[in-house]
């Protein structure tokens, strides 16, 4: 320990270099990169943000995007919500993220627990054939075969059963229930409690963290799942809200027959019409919303799950 403390670098006066109060130049130098590296985040969200509510005038004077705002024109969340092919996408967007957020983290905890408990039965070969995937995957061929064999093609399972378990996840779940004292689940046996009972009450209480954000990860796939409907999904009416985004930009056009700068009437309302370009930033909008309104709640759990469940076990 003493050769060990001689060799760590020290100031003068004895303390660590890192625990020495950073220079002014150190500080304006983190300060320099934080501000670019927020701003190259904030800037490209604003302007999408700007140009979705902007109207064909203004996007015309831009020139494209817009960064300054002149109005409140919210003519583009109309067209997409007033009952379009957006609509019904974003219906199906979260239709599957809800099941199969579920589904997966069901079967994750399950086979992350089941997998966690060294000596049961089939352990290692288990474990083996989920470990195999990080080296072989099957490839898009033997995919699109086994999915439309099972009869899923354009069925909404086929979004969600060929991503239903990560192999990722599992580890990292498995690792952290593997860092849960064996002394409280013999406890537990001894009390009497099943698997399935020390399971939901004394495990996952334990593992709030690392579920919230493997929960998160599943969320985030399932609603940004996108080349699984370009192989599986060919009925309009199933499809996500991603594949809708890259369709209305590869065909250069809004989802509404009307161009820009005509006036359009729904029950009760009359508005202009706006531009493509405004239409498919609001749907990007509308992609983003979900993200931002679930992280906060998950990302004190973030950094403790991540780290806690990749360096347990």
């Amino acid at each position: 320990m003493t050769a060990l403390a001689a060799r760590k670098p020290r100031r003068p006066g004895g303390r660590p270099v890192w625990e020495e109060k950073p220079t002014l130049i150190g500080q304006l130098g983190k300060g320099t990169i934080l501000t670019v590296v927020v701003a190259l985040v904030v800037v490209p969200l604003w302007v999408v943000v700007v140009t979705s509510l902007s109207s064909t005038e203004t996007i015309n004077a831009a020139g494209g995007y817009v960064f300054l705002p002149r109005e409140f024109n919210p003519s583009a969340y109309i067209v997409i919500f007033s009952g379009g092919q957006v609509t019904d996408a974003v219906l199906v967007s979260t239709l599957v993220t809800v099941i199969g957020t579920a589904l997966s983290l069901t079967v994750t905890v399950l086979a992350a627990y089941g997998l966690s408990r060294t000596g049961t039965l089939l352990h290692r070969p288990i474990l083996f054939y989920f470990l195999l995937t990080f080296l072989i995957y099957p490839g898009m061929i033997p995919s699109y075969l086994v999915v439309t064999g099972l009869g899923l093609k354009d069925n909404l399972l086929a979004l969600v059963v060929p991503a239903a378990v990560s192999a990722f996840n599992l580890v990292v779940l498995r690792a952290f229930f593997m860092g849960i004292p064996s002394e409280l689940l013999d406890s537990a046996r001894i009390d009497g409690a099943g698997e399935f009972r020390i399971l939901f009450r004394i495990v996952l209480p334990l593992s709030k963290a690392v579920t919230a954000v493997v929960g998160l990860f599943y969320a985030v796939g399932y609603w940004n799942t996108f080349f699984n409907a370009v192989l599986y999904i060919d009925r309009n009416d199933l499809q996500p809200v991603q594949r809708v985004l890259q369709m209305f930009i590869l065909a250069g056009q809004s989802p509404t027959n009307a161009g820009a700068g005509t006036v359009v009437h729904l029950p009760g309302i009359g508005y202009t019409a706006p531009p493509s370009l405004a239409i498919k930033m609001a749907v990007v909008v509308v992609t983003l919303v979900p993200a931002l309104i679930v992280y906060p709640f998950v990302q004190r759990h973030f950094t403790k799950g991540v780290i806690v469940g990749a360096i347990k076990g």
